[in-house]
């Protein structure tokens, strides 16, 4: 008969086999062991670079571990093509230099450029933002500022639990890249922090967002051309100008924009809620197959909102008519209260009407007592449900 103490034995040597497999199977890189010092003053860019190759180059899936501390990290480019998978594992705080012309003109402060199957996990950003936005304000030559974190050219990424704050410009970008997944992330900067949007995406493909909280002072999510099939769920967004497609029509030859989806989602306190923003100038771009669904509004200025007559200080709209085409959106289940009378506005173009705008079960008050308004311009579409509100469609 086989003993007790022959079978835990054996689970212990089954388990140590197992460790050693796993170890065998993937290399770690603690970027204190190149020279990382986490005391939040020293200069680790260097440092962390240094494991980025290392990893980069592995032969097996690899990890950058970035222990607890503060690190102080300059412009850095971690770019690919690489071996293997590489995941960035963030314990600490990484912090850019207070003083905002340290990142220079570079427009990035941590850029992940052509690099496949990369994740990035925890952790807190801080970019010390403040200095940046005062010297904007104020009107000074100020540097062009930097985004945060910069997903280029990345196909199968994923970033998780991370926590962003204080960012020069935008805080996360996605540009021109195929699956990344975006969770439980939380970012957070100043109500009146110029062009500090939280998630920007354009030119991308299969891009999933989901729990999300956003407090800003700019697009909680902004979505720009060329993006396609992009899922977003569960988004907490305000202080910030709401879930933005636009601004569109920068450039007569542009991509459009399609298959967006925004579903279970709150705003509170923002500028906008779900709004679609085009320059009034020519374009061959579009918008199209959009859903809007099961969401909550709290005090939010322009709850829903179509203009396609943006043209600041009317310059650079020669012919005051937007040549983006928007059709099929829907909104479904929208409910809660508007800080502006006009709780919907279709303002769109008088040369490419915006058709195919369905509503269902439109439920939204102004200031909890009044019955809200809305408007209508050049607008084709269907109503169904409950619209509690005059509903000029």
């Amino acid at each position: 008969m086989i003993s007790m103490t022959s079978v835990i034995l054996f689970l212990r040597f089954i388990l140590l086999q197992l460790f050693v497999n796993i170890a065998k199977g993937a290399s770690i890189f603690n970027v204190i062991e190149f020279g990382a010092n986490p005391n939040g003053t020293t200069e680790s860019t260097q440092p962390f670079l240094s494991a980025w190759a290392s990893a980069c180059a592995s032969r097996v899936s690899s990890s950058i571990y970035v222990p607890e501390g503060r690190y102080l990290i300059g412009f850095a480019e971690f770019r690919g093509p690489c071996e293997n998978p590489i995941r960035v594992q963030i314990d600490g705080t990484l912090v850019a230099p207070i003083d905002y012309n340290a990142l220079g003109n570079s427009s990035y402060w941590l850029l992940f450029i052509q690099v496949n199957r990369i994740t990035v996990v925890g952790g807190v950003i801080d970019a010390n933002g403040a200095g940046f936005w005062a010297c904007k304000t104020s009107g000074q030559n100020c540097t062009v500022g930097a985004r945060s974190i910069t997903f280029n050219w990345v196909n199968d990424g994923e970033i998780s639990g991370l926590t962003s704050i204080n960012s020069q410009l935008t805080h996360l970008v996605i540009n021109s890249c195929n699956n990344v997944t975006v969770s439980n992330v939380n970012i957070v900067a100043p109500d009146l922090s110029p062009n500090t949007d939280g998630i920007h995406v354009q030119s991308s493909t299969n891009v999933t967002i989901t729990n999300i909280i956003i407090k800003t002072g700019d697009n909680c999510i902004s979505i720009g051309p060329g993006t396609r099939n992009l899922w977003m769920e569960k988004i907490q967004c305000g202080p910030g100008h709401g879930v933005s497609i636009g601004s569109l029509a920068r450039d007569f030859i542009e991509d459009g924009v399609e298959n967006v989806t925004l579903v279970n989602s709150n705003f509170s306190g923002s500028d906008n809620g779900l709004r679609i923003k085009t320059w009034a100038r020519p374009s061959i771009g579009f918008v199209r197959n959009i859903s809007y669904r099961n969401i909550v509004m709290n005090n939010v200025e322009n709850p829903i909102i179509i203009d396609q007559n943006y043209c600041p200080n009317n310059q650079g709209c020669p012919l005051q008519s937007s040549g983006i085409k928007i059709n099929q959106v829907t909104y479904e289940n929208i409910q809660g209260t508007s800080a502006t009378q006009v709780a919907m506005t279709f303002d769109c173009s008088p040369t490419n009407p915006c058709v195919g705008i369905k509503l269902k079960d439109i439920n939204l008050t102004y200031l909890d007592i009044k019955k809200a308004q809305s408007f209508c311009k050049n607008i084709g579409g269907t109503s169904g449900g409950v619209i509690v509100l005059e509903n000029c469609l």
